[in-house]
């Protein structure tokens, strides 16, 4: 019987509905990844992993599965596999495209908010019994209605993103590595990098990260951006050099973040941007709705269970 690994706890239907077929191993923690070690030997005689971006699979870990045919992983991104180990190692990657577009252009939508009118600052002060009355500036944020937002990275996120925004009576701007027709047909203007940083209100990173995009928003970055501006994150941590944004906002060279990801993660206590105000910090939970995460879940064994099966992949990684 063929061998599946599952490195994280998941829906047990979607671990049933393998087990009819095939020999499943689990590590069923909700929080920790599943040690390396422990990862290495699970993998060497599986024929099939569902893995999370914590885990690294890497050549070491794709020369030593010398059954392994495919690896499904539960993201859209794919920057934990090195693709050409697998291309040698003939193993198939898929991810989850698709499946998590509008949960995460919400929680992008829900960071710009939240952001802009200071609820968690204002959450903290009503909770810690510091709330000492009106005053007419007192937690006054900023208006979303009628400025400007930019996205860097007009893909399936970023055009659900901006379709979000129509009722808001927004100018759009985006960046992007060519024209979107998507975009353009809810009206958002192609601009280069460094008019999107200078006009825009708010800034949405949605891009996958590249060689090109590492580290894209950096100290020169943000000097570009408006005093009055926010910037936001649901793409990948490492488009930002991090102790830069952490200046930036501390400083006042743009007005707040609002973030999702970051580049390593977890970030501990440490961190540089623990303790500043105006930041907006999420632990990484843009696609963390019950129907979008099982709707994940799905696609993933479905992958696998084409491919052991003799079958094509679903979505695979090019």
């Amino acid at each position: 019987m063929k061998k599946i690994v599952i490195t994280r706890k998941i829906n047990p239907n979607m671990i049933e509905k393998l087990k009819k077929d095939f020999e499943v191993v689990v590590w069923n923690e909700d929080e920790q990844p599943m040690p390396r070690e422990r990862f290495l030997e699970e993998t060497k005689d599986a024929h099939g992993v569902m893995t999370m971006l914590s885990d690294k699979v890497d050549r070491e870990m794709l020369e030593n599965a010398q059954n392994l045919k495919v690896v499904a992983n539960l993201a859209v991104g794919f920057d934990n596999i090195d693709l050409e180990a697998a291309r040698a190692n003939e193993v198939v990657i898929t991810n989850t495209p698709d499946v998590l577009t509008e949960t995460t252009a919400e929680l992008a939508f829900t960071l710009m908010l939240t952001a802009a009118r200071r609820v968690l600052e204002a959450n903290r002060e009503l909770m810690a019994g510091e709330w000492s009355g009106w005053s007419p500036y007192h937690m006054a944020g900023t208006d979303v209605f009628g400025k400007t937002v930019g996205i860097f990275g007009m893909g399936s996120i970023g055009a659900a993103f901006a379709r979000r925004l129509s009722g808001f009576r927004v100018k759009v701007l985006y960046h992007n590595r060519s024209r979107s027709e998507v975009g353009e047909s809810m009206g958002a203007e192609l601009v280069s990098f460094e008019d999107l940083l200078a006009e825009s209100d708010f800034v949405l990173c949605a891009a996958p990260l590249t060689g090109e995009t590492k580290h894209r928003f950096d100290k020169e970055a943000f000097s570009q951006m408006k005093e009055s501006a926010y910037f936001i994150n649901i793409g990948r941590g490492a488009h930002v050099v991090e102790d830069d944004l952490a200046e930036a906002v501390r400083n006042g060279d743009i007005k707040g973040a609002a973030l999702d990801v970051y580049e390593n993660e977890p970030i501990g206590r440490d961190h540089p941007f623990i303790g500043i105000d105006n930041m907006t910090l999420l632990p990484h939970i843009g696609s963390a709705s019950v129907d979008t995460r099982n709707n994940m879940m799905n696609l993933c064994v479905n992958n696998i269970m084409e491919v052991l099966n003799g079958g094509k992949p679903i979505t695979p990684v090019q």
